[in-house]
């Protein structure tokens, strides 16, 4: 199953006889909460779930968005009306990374069903509305450990015996800014690839052949394990969905830069890719 759907096919899928449950997860980096955006107008049906509330736990040591406990998250999904067995498709502004999260903490968990609307909001053609729905509750519970997770020690590893991707932008890959950790600088040993670089000026995720020869030319090759890290484990989710179009299974460092950038006993590297 692809892990993206285009408007066109949910609007199809949502007139059907076994529409997905919908899942609006806006949210912006340092900005407001998204939920008065989503008070003012989403798509029918859809529920909304906080990023920093409940699909990250509290920030810490393991970074700012380390992963909710796993079952505070079941009880949200149920709460939104997630199933075992029911289609799950999460969207939010249209950057795509809050909607990757979501679609990644989902598939971690077991879920088998999950899409982001490519494109999020901004590409959507069809009706909007202030109404919040009151879905029945659904039965999901997570089985964490579907998808791959690495810890600060595992990114370590995997930077000198595979690649590890930073899916940052490039300016804060080689620690010329740094807006909000404690250092800037990456990983020693990890590439840079942002993952904007991994979508269209609209914000649609560019194709699987194109995907994957860029990952290729980066050092996603077979044989190679692959892992993504950014700066809380947001936007690396997003550079992980776009792997999985390629068709390149890649662990997920959920502390990322946060966690890293927190532990002065860890190394950090600057300048340009050694690439």
């Amino acid at each position: 199953m692809k892990p993206i759907i285009a408007v066109s096919e949910l609007l199809s899928e949502s007139a059907g006889a076994r529409p997905p449950v919908l899942l609006d997860v806006r949210w912006t980096l340092g900005g407001p909460p998204g939920r008065p955006d989503y008070e003012a107008g989403h798509l029918p049906g859809a529920v909304y779930v906080d990023l920093d509330a409940e699909l990250a736990g509290p920030p810490g040591a393991g970074g700012r968005h380390p992963l909710p406990d796993p079952e505070a998250f079941g009880a949200v999904m149920r709460r939104a009306g997630v199933s075992a067995d029911t289609p799950v498709v999460v969207y939010d502004g249209g950057l795509g990374w809050a909607a990757a999260r979501a679609w990644w903490l989902l598939r971690w968990a077991g879920h088998r069903d999950v899409r982001v609307l490519d494109g999020g909001l901004a590409a959507w053609t069809g009706e909007l509305t202030e109404k919040e729905p009151a879905p029945e509750p659904g039965d999901f519970r997570p089985e964490p450990g579907a998808l791959g997770l690495l810890d600060a020690d595992a990114a370590a590893d995997l930077a000198r015996s595979g690649l590890l991707l930073d899916a940052r932008a490039a300016e804060r890959y080689r620690g010329d800014v740094e807006p909000i950790d404690r250092v800037g600088g990456h990983i020693p040993g990890a590439v840079s690839a942002p993952t904007t670089e991994n979508v269209d000026g609209e914000g649609h995720f560019l194709g699987a052949t194109v995907l994957r020869d860029r990952f290729g030319a980066l050092g996603a090759v077979e044989g190679t394990p692959v892992g993504v890290y950014c700066g809380s484990g947001v936007s690396g989710a997003h550079e992980i969905l776009a792997l999985e179009i390629a068709g390149i299974p890649a662990a997920l460092y959920a502390g990322s830069w946060s966690e890293w950038s927190a532990d002065p006993t860890r190394p950090v590297a600057t300048g340009p890719d050694p690439q």
